[in-house]
This record gives structure tokens, C-alpha cells and sequence, in this order.
């Protein structure tokens, strides 16, 4: 029976503030996705900013079947007490040879750990819907890819992104608002496999990220009043009951790429088929 570790790097505040607005904190999302997809496994969740979680060993990473690193509100690029003991546990993670995925912060974090840049997104932040992403010529042919179309939706919110890939790293997807949207990363002895915007996600809990974050996006320019936020989030929440709904596919100009479920998780999916070629 697989094990997989998830690590999730919010602070014990933003995990409860994630569990009254969602119902879970983004460790125990990953871990219900996970256990939907592969009914059965086993999943461990930690929490490796907090003293408390920070003591894994490379032999204790390394008897896990894969580590997941989830998004959330941390900066990378802040030097906090934090930040750097998830840094040192993502090195950690690469030094042990388990394979990992991340999505959102979770791909900034492996990027600054194995020596690339992360910053705050200098025009504006990116929310609801990550449009038209496409593949690099790498990507094309890329197995954490495979069967997406030659340009999809995702669900996103961040207001940071990958300034620069480190060595040794390919550049999987870009879009017009984030040049890094997909990417692996080989270092130590580890391989990941990340995303910036949000598989693991129903589209109920992007709902309700963006509807906490409405002045944020009136004052990114992403809408104009609150308003307009709620009638979004409204007919976001209407397509995770519905997703099959023609008209709040058009209206919201969206496909089966972003409002199915099965074809959401692809990367993940593409992820887990791929473990035992990819353990160092």
C-alpha cells in the first residue's frame, strides 16, 4: 500500500482559517484528493515551517512513496525562521531521492530550495482561473503533461511566481501572466514535478479562495467591485455542482480541462503513474 507524506507549509492560524472558510487545511485537501484518487493509501501530513515537524531525516523522507508539498499564503523569498526550515526540508526531501510534487507555493518552494528565485508577481496577481497555459517544446513531450491539450485552464490564486528556475531544471508551461506554470526540477538526488496553479483543487474551495481575497482582487484590477467577485464565485460554486452545465461553462469561458475533475487532476494522476521511474 503506497505512503505519501504531505507537507504543508501554513502557520497553525492559516490552517484553521482555511478549515472555517473550506473545511480542511490544504494538507488534508491534498490528502482527500489523493485518497479518491488511489483508495486505500496511506497519507501523513506535516508540517515542516513549525519546530515541531522540521526532524525528518533523509532515511525517514526516503521510506515514504512520494512527498506533496501544497500551496499556501507563505513568501518564499521572506527570510523567516519559517522559510527557511521549509526550505531546509524540501533539501532534505532531494537529498532522500523520494519523489515530490508540489502546486502553488509548493513549486516556489522547491525552486528556491534547489537554488532558484521566487518573487512577488510584479503586475498583478492571478485568481480563479489560470488562462491559456501551454506547453513548452519540453512540455509537449513531457510525461507530467500527458494528455493535456496544446492549451488548458486551471484553477490558480497566487500573487507570487518563479522569477527563475534553477539549474538543472524544465520549463514545462508558461501563460501570458506567469512564465513558470509547470516545471521539473532535478537536484541532489530527488526529482519533482510542479505546477504553479491548483489540481488538486474542487473548484468549491477556488470558490471560496477567491470570494476571502475580493478587495485583494478589486485592488489588483482583476474586478471591479466586490460585487462582480460574489457573482463569480457564485457561478464558480454553481459549476462544482454542476460541471457539465454548457451554459456556466460559456459563461465563465472554460472547458472540460478546468471543470472536470478526472481531467483537473491530470498532472497528479500523470504524477503517481510515473513514481517508480522517478525514485533516485
Amino acid at each position: 500500500m503506497p505512503h505519501y507524506l504531505i507537507a504543508q507549509s501554513e502557520l497553525p492560524e492559516e490552517r484553521e482559517a482555511r478549515r472555517r472558510r473550506a473545511g480542511k487545511s490544504s494538507g488534508e485537501t491534498y490528502a482527500a484528493t489523493l485518497e479518491q484518487m488511489q483508495p486505500g493509501i496511506a497519507t501523513t501530513i506535516v508540517s515542516p515551517a513549525e519546530d515541531a515537524a522540521s526532524g525528518f531525516s533523509t532515511d525517514r523522507l526516503a521510506a515514504f512513496d512520494a512527498v506533496f508539498l501544497t500551496g499556501s499564503p507563505m513568501h518564499v523569498y521572506d527570510d523567516s525562521p519559517e522559510v527557511r526550515r521549509q526550505l531546509d526540508f524540501m533539501t532534505r526531501v532531494f537529498a532522500a531521492g523520494v519523489p515530490s510534487f508540489g502546486s502553488c507555493a509548493g513549486l516556489q518552494i522547491a525552486v528556491a530550495a534547489a537554488g532558484g528565485r521566487v518573487r512577488k508577481m510584479p503586475e498583478r496577481m492571478e485568481a480563479g482561473i489560470a488562462r491559456r497555459i501551454t506547453p513548452t517544446k519540453a512540455g509537449r513531450s513531457h510525461p507530467l503533461l500527458a494528455g493535456r491539450p496544446l492549451s488548458w485552464d486551471a484553477p490558480a490564486i497566487h500573487g507570487d511566481e518563479v522569477e527563475e528556475l534553477p539549474p538543472g531544471a524544465t520549463l514545462l508551461a508558461s501563460n501570458a501572466v506567469t512564465r513558470v506554470q509547470a516545471a521539473e526540477i532535478r537536484f541532489d538526488r530527488g526529482v519533482f514535478w510542479g505546477v504553479q496553479y491548483h489540481p488538486e483543487l474542487a473548484l468549491r474551495e477556488i470558490a471560496l479562495a477567491i470570494a476571502a481575497q475580493a478587495g485583494d482582487l478589486v485592488e489588483a484590477g482583476l474586478a471591479d467591485t466586490e460585487g462582480d467577485v460574489e457573482a463569480w464565485r457564485s457561478d464558480l460554486d454553481a459549476l462544482h455542482e454542476a460541471p457539465d452545465d454548457r451554459a456556466l461553462r460559456w459563461r465563465l469561458g472554460v472547458d472540460g480541462e478546468f471543470a472536470e475533475e478526472r481531467l483537473r487532476r491530470r498532472e497528479i494522476a500523470n504524477f503517481l503513474s510515473h513514481l517508480s521511474k522517478l525514485r533516485g
